[in-house]
């Protein structure tokens, strides 16, 4: 009967054959996944660790002593001492200024020389209850010394380095971000204590800035004392020389003024007044003889004549008799007696306005002569004038120069002299820190805090048990994955058999919907992709060393071929442990080593019926050297032999590792599949022995990892049985 006539309508036929059927599905574990696998493997070992660390917080919590924190909060505003009040060339950096300021400040708030004025203040270094609470101990002569026994001034200086160590070790300065508070905390076993040292800290702290102004006041008043002196003499010899400067050149001012910036301007001088009044005259004189000289060229009468009453009472005397006259001429004639008397008196009124009219023509010339006259005068004396103002014109370059020497030394003297006046009035009482917020004593203790402590031990527990179990995974080069197979073996993952503990292995296979059925259900669907024509028609299963499962898992794997109607053989090749007899319970009389010492009789070799629905052939008695027998072509030949007669013949080989059967057996089948016992053989020794089976021309399937336990694996059992589950139904359509 042929193979085909074998197979399952189900089983695929007619494939290409490929060295490594599994490798385009091999793919590498995620490197989170290959973290949460091995946080399960030690997740008793990392349990254990964390609760060791919560345990060791919370009994460290409640030993350590109880301290309580005060706090004070203090502001502290941004001010600048200026001894002078002169501005810098380049511009200023407010910004960056603020931050250096403030900077300094909180640098001043933890120096160690306020921790001494505390201690100085509080006298906490004679006080030896102060050190007892911190855990020193006063009578400790090598240490300290006892303050009510005479001290030498080196044990008095070790007191106080010591308290102010302790204090330096127990404050805390927290500035407030974006403000100018800051808050001020300390810490000890005593609550008073606490809240009195806080407030002596600020009380200390305003006080040595008070010392530093005092300090920084009493150097600029001194500094401006000097410079006071100093230009008060310059300013004497200034003053000197401008007059005397004044005095040579006949420089007289009559009148000066300061402008806004401090210079002195003069207004008015001697001469510039003289001139000024000289040449308003001359402007005088000339207009005068300019409105003259228009009278006297009049030609009928002239602006004086206009304006000479006699002169306009003659004329209108005349008009009155003259229009009389005419009356009368309208009815007489001229010889009459009255129009006569009326002619004559026209006559005279006309004499007496030509002679009034040449009095006023000879008045305007004289006039005329003397304007002129006088703005010749006037003229030449102005013209002196514009002479010596030019030459003092000339000289006030010079006395300018002395001028605006007098004015600056002026300013430097008064700006100093205010600047100095300011700093004697102000005095050092002036002080930017304020205090906002008193200490007042706890009345809870701020440490230890048991949740905080009991969080920094989780997170010590994490980091110690993440190093247990990085140093663990370095540690344990073992197989503890299928994928683990492809990534460090090179080999095909073939399959996974759960760990089944105490379970007898023969009754669960027993049951077709057991964990131990599915897991080799699914071992056998890879099978049937291992070659071009499916199942192998032979194959041996070994592993690196005894009690890896491998007789177990061929057993089973022959129980589960079996079930699918296929003739499968199943050979206890391990002829120096033989266990497939005890399996199937039945006598190891005859077997492999018959038929490898000569005995062809198979069908008496071969044990038929069982529960299982497989055919077996024990190891037979146990020969004194199996090597021996495995180095002639007997095994091929009972290979080539059997594999006519059945669709798969199993052989159960014995271990690779120290023994030499493995060779000498993998070359007479068509492929090895390599049993592993998770988290068992390191991964060298496996190495080593697949190197073995490959130098002697084996051809390795792929392999299985046997005994895998849920912490061995991310996926769980779970996942497998489902899959392989998965497959049968599949298999079943």
């Amino acid at each position: 009967m042929t193979q085909d006539h074998h197979l399952d309508d189900n089983e695929p036929v007619n494939r290409v054959a490929d060295p490594h059927p599994y490798e385009d599905f091999a793919h590498e574990t995620p490197i989170l996944v290959e973290y949460w696998q091995a946080v399960l493997r030690h997740r008793m070992a990392i349990a254990i660790i964390m609760a060791v660390c919560v345990a060791l917080g919370i009994i460290t919590t409640l030993l350590m002593t109880p301290f309580y924190t005060s706090t004070s909060t203090v502001e502290i505003n941004r001010e600048q001492d200026k001894v002078t009040n002169v501005e810098g060339v380049t511009g200023s950096d407010s910004a960056g200024q603020n931050l250096e300021f403030y900077q300094t400040q909180y640098s001043l708030l933890e120096a160690r020389s306020l921790a001494e004025r505390v201690v100085r203040a509080r006298d906490l270094a004679s006080n030896d209850e102060f050190f007892e609470m911190f855990g020193e101990n006063p009578s400790n002569a090598s240490i300290l010394s006892d303050a009510s026994t005479v001290q030498t001034a080196a044990e008095r200086k070790r007191r106080l380095r010591i308290a102010t160590d302790l204090l330096l070790d127990h404050v805390s300065i927290s500035p407030i971000r974006g403000s100018s508070l800051v808050e001020i905390s300390f810490q000890s076993p005593n609550r008073v204590l606490s809240a009195q040292v806080t407030n002596a800290w600020v009380e200390q702290f305003i006080a040595s800035n008070l010392d530093r102004r005092f300090n920084s006041t009493a150097d600029a008043r001194k500094f401006l004392e000097e410079q006071l002196a100093d230009l008060k003499q310059r300013l004497e010899d200034s003053e000197r020389n401008l007059s005397a400067y004044a005095d040579n050149k006949e420089i007289i001012t009559l009148s000066s003024e300061q402008t806004a910036s401090g210079k002195t301007v003069a207004q008015k001088t001697l001469a510039s007044a003289n001139l000024e009044a000289l040449n308003l005259a001359l402007a005088q004189a000339t207009a005068d003889r300019i409105s003259a000289e228009s009278e006297a060229r009049l030609r009928s009468g002239n602006k004086n004549a206009l304006d000479n009453g006699a002169l306009n009472r003659l004329r209108e005397e005349r008009a009155k008799i003259q229009a009389e006259y005419a009356r009368l001429m309208v009815q007489f004639e001229p010889e009459y007696p009255t129009a006569k008397g009326l002619t004559s008196q026209i006559m005279a009124l006309d004499k007496s306005i030509a002679a009034e009219e040449l009095r006023s023509r000879t008045g305007t010339l004289a006039r005329y002569e003397a304007a002129l006259e006088k703005e010749k005068q006037l003229a030449a004396q102005v013209a002196t004038l514009k002479g010596q103002f030019s030459g003092e014109r000339r000289d006030s370059i010079q006395y300018n120069i002395f001028q605006r020497e007098v004015d600056t030394n002026r300013q430097l003297y008064d700006g100093l002299l205010q600047r100095y006046k300011e700093i004697g009035v102000a005095g050092v009482g002036a002080n930017n820190i304020s205090v906002v917020d008193k200490a007042e004593p706890s009345t809870t203790p701020s440490s230890p805090k048991i949740i905080l402590n009991i969080a920094l031990a989780f997170i010590a527990g994490i980091g110690l048990a993440a190093a247990f179990v990085f140093i663990m995974e370095q540690i344990d080069q073992t197989v503890k994955d299928p994928a683990d197979l492809k990534s460090k073996l090179g080999i095909a993952p073939l399959g996974s058999i759960p760990d089944f503990d105490k379970e007898d292995i023969l009754l669960s296979l027993n049951d077709k919907k057991s964990v131990a059925w599915e897991a080799y259900l699914s071992l056998r669907t890879s099978l049937a992709f291992l070659t071009d024509h499916g199942l192998p028609r032979s194959f041996l299963l070994t592993s690196t060393r005894p009690n890896e499962g491998k007789s177990t898992s061929a057993f089973a794997l022959a129980a589960v071929l079996a079930s699918s109607k296929k003739r499968i053989l199943l050979i206890d090749g391990d002829m120096r442990n033989p266990s497939l007899h005890q399996m199937l319970e039945i006598e190891n009389r005859s077997g492999l080593s018959n038929f490898l010492a000569g005995d062809n009789d198979l069908d008496r070799l071969i044990n038929k019926d069982n529960a299982f629905g497989f055919d077996s052939m024990s190891a037979g008695p146990i020969p004194p050297n199996a090597a021996e027998l495995l180095s002639s072509n007997r095994m091929r030949e009972l290979i080539e032999q059997l594999s006519s007669r059945y669709d798969s013949v199993i052989v159960d080989a014995p271990p690779v590792l120290g023994l030499a059967d493995i060779p000498l057996l993998a070359d007479s089948v068509e492929g090895v599949i390599y049993t592993i016992e998770a988290g068992g053989v390191k991964l060298r020794g496996i190495q080593s022995a697949l190197q073995r089976i490959k130098s002697s021309n084996g051809h390795i399937f792929g392999g299985i990892v046997t005994k895998i336990r849920p912490q061995h694996s991310g996926y769980g059992y779970g996942y497998a049985y489902q899959y392989s589950y998965g497959q049968k139904a599949a298999i079943a359509e």
